[in-house]
């Protein structure tokens, strides 16, 4: 795997972070994917990233011909079941792409480091993610582990017991103690409101909107 910041779409993701955008000019930028596994789509204000190692006038063509405002054309589901169409991958959804700053020292909750691959929020992540790691407390779990362009990303996962009593806030937060790099991802579906408002309220910042495209 290519990660960080040997690519280009990890140079990218790493301005990003930095508050460093793409240029706001209603362009497409088109990289080659990271690894075999990481393809997909980026958006942030009024530009695109496509990190798929397919030929860019087609792409530039179907972004053209997609029947919608120039502007969130990559994100339209015509142009993105073009694109699972020409590669033979799916994908699952939209995602709010968000990130936050590392925090330092030990997180201020009683964790503990478990392998248990044969949880479901485990093995998803082990699909998507490299180097994962989990973290267990009451009610609920923590899973950090690298994924596209080798960037650190964590996920939370409550019991339904535990939910209300700010537990995944924590959890999130926790994330960012965690982390060994000075940056943290996480992805959110934006229909999931309530995880949205738990890792904006962990400091969580939103950067754009990702669809990833799934290799069988």
């Amino acid at each position: 795997m290519v990660s960080g910041t040997d690519s280009a779409l990890g140079e990218i993701l790493a301005g990003v972070a930095r508050g460093q955008f793409p240029p706001a000019n209603g362009g497409t930028t088109v990289v080659a994917q990271p690894a075999h596994r990481d393809a997909g789509v980026l958006a942030f204000t009024a530009h695109s990233v496509i990190f798929l190692d397919e030929d860019e006038e087609w792409l530039r063509d179907a972004l053209a011909r997609t029947d919608a405002d120039p502007l969130g054309a990559s994100m339209n589901p015509g142009f993105l079941a073009a694109l699972m169409a020409r590669t033979g991958r799916s994908m699952n959804c939209v995602d709010l792409l968000t990130c936050a700053p590392a925090l330092p020292g030990p997180p201020p909750l009683a964790l503990r480091e478990i392998e248990d691959p044969d949880h479901p929020r485990v093995a998803r992540a082990l699909k998507f993610r490299d180097e994962v790691r989990v973290w267990a407390a009451d009610g609920g779990i923590l899973v950090l582990g690298r994924g596209v362009a080798g960037r650190w990303e964590v996920a939370v996962e409550l019991d339904e017991a535990a939910r209300g009593r700010g537990l995944g806030v924590q959890l999130a937060l926790a994330g960012r103690h965690l982390v060994p790099d000075t940056v943290v991802w996480a992805q959110q579906s934006p229909g999931n409101a309530r995880s949205v408002r738990t890792f904006q309220a962990a400091g969580f910042r939103p950067v754009g909107s990702e669809a990833l495209l799934l290799a069988h």
